[in-house]
């Protein structure tokens, strides 16, 4: 059973429609072509859909779906009938065919080529180089076969003209190593004539459309299908080369076109003009030309011409065989050679003129039909037989009788036509119709207007109906006994015999026969035909036949619309419904015991997930009781029967609860194993990182123990010793330890420091940690004295008066430690400088004038005081910031040495002594520098000056500019 679909899409295998007649089977094939699903199954029979539209399921991912698959793990396709052939003459070493039906337009040709490229592609794992050559051969005949077979029809744009049989050889493993090709009943009065709106073979219009310039011209030939009369679109009967009388003689209207002619046969214009005109003919030991009557001369012009496009069709086919046949093959040593075989072949035609060609067609699908249901019957008795399941007999309609009808010797429709063609004397199409109607007045199949006077349908002297399995149809004799004998005139075989061209020499081997020698009388066409169907089928029956049923869903080639009576027409004519009957018959579906357990086992717990019985009879017996289903179900020896198709539909609805639930159960269950796995590799991944942390952290630690084990003794404390690089874990550790190590050096730098000189040691600290980087020479490398109007440096001889003013001030305001003190230039209350000195104390910051014994001229609590503005350059420049918005700026002046930078030391002990208080000093060093005078914004800029003596503030628009001495 093919892969459950959906039931929107109908059912994949008729066998299983709940109801087995026409309509039910009509309405399941529409909705699954409406559906898009253009392949079915009847049992083993592939129901194919002319979808008229690209279809994506042929590609390698399909190819590989489908291949080593069974029939019913997949949804319908040619693949899968395909696959099954190829299976069954590989594993059994068995003989196997492929036969594909269908009127023209159905897909016949198509459903081959995907055939064969199924086969192709499944085929040489190992690439061997000859069989892909083989490969490729047989796949690009199609191309060669179909531009020479095929044409335009006003049903099919590439219909093919003719039926091909094609067998390929495969060795012992399986792989192609040649094939045949077999052609039946090419389609040659197209050559002279077509049906309007038809057109002629590919062949000739590829030619003139394809074909270079020079070879045109060598052929003389030029680009315009209608300057051919031939190869003209629909209904011309008369060719280029015309005759006309002249008094009681035949002459050719256009006697250059003989020379032509001559050239391109390669053989003389004299020769081809008496082939034309005259007829040789042996009397006893004379010979005479008889000279033809124009109708004559037109029918021998024509025959010609269908005969060298008949001979070199066969020539083609001939030497694709040369090439693609198998060579020096010995099965002793290579194995054994099996064959598929691959039949497409025409359909049953019903036209509106139905003649002999229609005839041999429909005879030809009546003994495949008979065949088919023979076939069908005998695999599914054997199947029986071989299972031990009892036989009934099956009611179906046998064509035998209708075999019998064309082809019984001496009493059927070919014998009566061979008949009247070897007759001596005048003999008529009528007279044929005549025998025909004394012969075979009583059969039930047969009848005309003169047996069935009252039937209007039929022409007197013109028509005779058979009643076909696939319906009734009604042939004009019109035409039948010429058909039949397919005349040619012997002249035209000794031309084509005589010719320099070889190919065309060997194309004609009896044109070597003297005029006076004795010939048998040629087969006719008819019997022709008869004698392949009946190789043939002989050659199918020898083989194990699988069948593809092709569809044409409507004439108007369109994807969209299914054509009801058309495709009801089709399926009566295929024999699809007598299939179904025949397969339904008895048990609707068979499986073997191991594979119905394996997609059934689900639904029962005694099977599920495995039996512990005996065997899987055993298990499959209690599958089915579970279900209550055992009166429906018969046991053979390897295989389940089931006879209805709810049966089956039900165990499906079962399985697909049941799958639903396993499922889930398996999704949680994986998931669950998912989890645990990812929970597991987690943590193990965690334990790694751990242990792989602690091994580097213990490196690190290892390696900073052993570089630093020393340090104690060293004299810088370590500060020459380089940190091994941490792990990235380790890194903010490591700032950590490099300051604790840094704290430990600075500890062990400061042992040996005496205790008086620690406050100087913290000043200077200060200043490095405020204006390191942004000031050059901080005045670290001499001692820091602070208190520079108290010492004799500066200017010795003020140093009394300032001693007994600092006296006074720490009487008042008891401040118990000094800063810092120097003389500097300031700016004052007109934008004028003067000299000033500045007395720093723990508590205040004095202004004083030294010129008035160092008079306090302005003092600002220290606790008013928010930060410290300096530049970046040599200068001494200093600006107080205040809350009050009234900096002090100054520029310390007047100092031994001139040169002597005082800035870091100043900045360095008031930043100190605001530590010490844990209150916050904001120092800066920029240029400009922004401050607040008497409450208003002003930018101090320092600019040096050569030649400059002191230092010196000058008023700008936007504040002041201190000129600082450059020598």
């Amino acid at each position: 059973m093919a892969e459950q679909e959906s039931l929107e899409f109908g059912k994949a295998d008729f066998v299983l429609l709940d109801t087995v007649n026409m309509s039910e089977f009509m309405a399941n094939l529409k909705l699954r072509f409406e559906k898009g699903k253009i392949y079915s199954y009847i049992g083993e029979v592939v129901v194919s859909v002319n979808p008229y539209r690209p279809m994506n399921i042929y590609g390698k991912d399909t190819i590989e779906q489908y291949k080593g698959r069974e029939l019913y793990e997949r949804p319908p396709h040619l693949f899968a009938i395909a696959d099954a052939t190829y299976k069954a003459m590989k594993r059994r070493s068995k003989d196997t065919c492929i036969v594909i039906s269908g009127e023209s337009g159905a897909g016949k040709t198509e459903a081959s080529k995907y055939i064969m490229q199924f086969i192709a592609a499944i085929t040489n794992p190992s690439q061997r180089l000859e069989v892909e050559r083989v490969k490729n051969m047989l796949l690009k005949s199609n191309c060669v076969l179909e531009a020479f077979g095929n044409a335009k029809t006003n049903r099919n744009d590439n219909s093919s003209r003719f039926g091909k049989y094609m067998d390929i050889n495969f060795d012992f493993k399986g792989d192609p190593i040649g094939g045949h090709i077999s052609n039946y009943l090419l389609e040659k009065s197209r050559v002279i004539v077509q049906q309007r709106g038809e057109r002629n073979f590919h062949s000739f219009y590829q030619l003139l459309l394809g074909g270079p310039e020079k070879l045109l011209r060598t052929l003389h030939i030029q680009k315009d299908s209608t300057a051919y009369n031939f190869i003209k679109v629909g209904g011309v009967v008369k060719g280029n080369l015309k005759f006309a009388m002249d008094g009681d003689s035949v002459l050719i209207e256009n006697s250059k076109l003989v020379s032509v002619v001559a050239e391109l046969l390669s053989t003389k214009s004299d020769i081809v003009e008496k082939a034309l005109l005259y007829r040789t003919v042996a009397t006893g030991r004379d010979v005479i030309d008889k000279q033809h009557t124009e109708e004559e001369a037109s029918y021998g012009r024509d025959a010609f011409a269908k005969a060298i496009y008949d001979r070199l069709f066969c020539w083609i086919v001939n030497r694709i065989n040369d090439i693609i046949e198998v060579k020096n093959y010995d099965a002793k040593i290579h194995g054994k050679n099996t064959v598929i075989g691959v039949l497409d072949i025409y359909g049953f035609e019903i036209f509106d003129n139905n003649s002999l060609e229609q005839f041999c067609i429909n005879y030809c699908n009546e003994k495949l039909q008979q065949l088919f249901i023979q076939l069908v019957l005998k695999q599914e008795q054997e199947e029986y037989q071989r299972e031990g399941i009892p036989w009934r007999h099956i009611d179906y309609f046998n064509n035998q009788i209708i075999v019998d009808l064309v082809e019984q010797q001496h009493k059927g429709i070919i014998s009566i036509l061979d008949d009247a063609c070897v007759n001596v004397g005048k003999v008529t199409d009528k007279m044929f119709l005549d025998a025909l109607n004394t012969k075979l007045q009583k059969h039930a199949h047969y009848s005309s207007r003169k047996l069935c006077a009252t039937d209007k349908t039929l022409d007197f002297d013109r028509d005779f109906r058979i009643k076909h399995y696939a319906g009734h149809v009604v042939y004009s004799v019109i035409g039948f006994i010429d058909k039949n004998k397919d005349t040619l005139f012997q002249d035209f075989k000794r031309l084509m015999y005589n010719s320099s061209n070889s190919v065309l020499k060997n194309m004609w081997p009896e044109g070597k026969l003297s005029i006076t020698e004795v010939t048998k009388r040629p087969l006719t066409a008819a019997t022709l035909f008869k004698s392949s169907m009946i190789a043939l089928v002989e050659n199918l029956a020898s083989k194990e036949p699988y069948y593809v049923r092709c569809i044409k869903p409507n004439d108007q080639k369109s994807p969209l619309l299914f054509d009801d009576q058309r495709c009801q027409h089709q399926v009566e004519y295929l024999g699809l419904m007598e299939n179904v009957r025949v397969r339904r018959a008895g048990f609707a579906y068979r499986q073997s015991y191991d594979r119905f357990l394996q997609r059934y086992k689900m639904i029962s717990e005694f099977t599920w997930p495995n039996h512990d019985m005996r065997s899987d009879q055993e298990a499959v017996k209690k599958l089915v009781e579970c279900c209550g289903f055992q009166h429906d179900v018969a046991y053979g020896k390897t295989k389940l029967f089931i006879r209805t198709p709810r049966t089956l539909f039900t165990l499906e609805d079962r399985r697909t609860q049941m799958i639903e639930r396993i499922v889930l159960f398996l999704q949680k269950v994986w998931r669950g194993t998912i989890a645990r796995l990812r929970y597991r590799r987690t943590r193990a991944v965690y334990i790694i990182i751990n242990h792989y942390r602690k091994c580097k952290v213990k490196s690190y630690i290892r390696e900073v123990g052993r570089r630093f084990q020393n340090v104690g003794s060293m004299k810088d404390y370590g500060k020459h010793v380089k940190w091994p690089t941490p792990p990235k874990v380790l890194r903010k550790f490591e700032d950590t330890l490099q300051s604790v190590f840094q704290r430990w050096r600075a500890y062990q730098l400061i042992k040996s420091i005496p205790p008086a000189d620690l406050p100087q040691v913290r000043a200077k600290v200060a200043a490095v940690e405020n204006l390191k980087g942004q000031r050059g020479d901080l005045g670290l490398q001499r001692s820091w004295e602070g208190n520079y109007l108290a010492t004799k440096r500066d200017n010795p001889q003020l140093t009394p008066a300032f001693s007994a003013r600092a006296s006074e001030l720490k009487r008042k305001d008891k401040y118990m430690n000094t800063l810092f003190s120097s003389h500097v230039r300031k700016i004052n209350r007109f934008n004028k400088s003067e000299d000033r000195a500045i007395f720093i104390t723990d508590r205040h910051l004095y202004k004083l004038d030294p010129l008035k014994q160092y008079q306090v001229m302005k003092t600002i609590p220290l606790y008013n005081v928010t930060g410290v503005s300096v530049s970046t350059g040599k200068d001494q420049l200093v600006v107080f910031h205040t809350k009050d918005n009234k900096d002090l700026i100054v520029c310390l002046d007047k100092m031994q040495p001139a040169n002597e930078n005082r800035i870091g030391e100043l900045v360095g002990v008031v930043a100190n002594h605001f530590r010490s208080e844990k209150r916050h000093l904001q120092v800066k060093a920029c240029d400009p520098i922004q401050c607040s005078m008497h409450g208003k914004k002003c930018t101090i800029i320092v600019e040096t000056k050569i030649n400059q003596s002191q230092p010196d503030f000058t008023k700008t628009r936007s504040g002041f500019v201190l000129s600082w001495p450059g020598n």
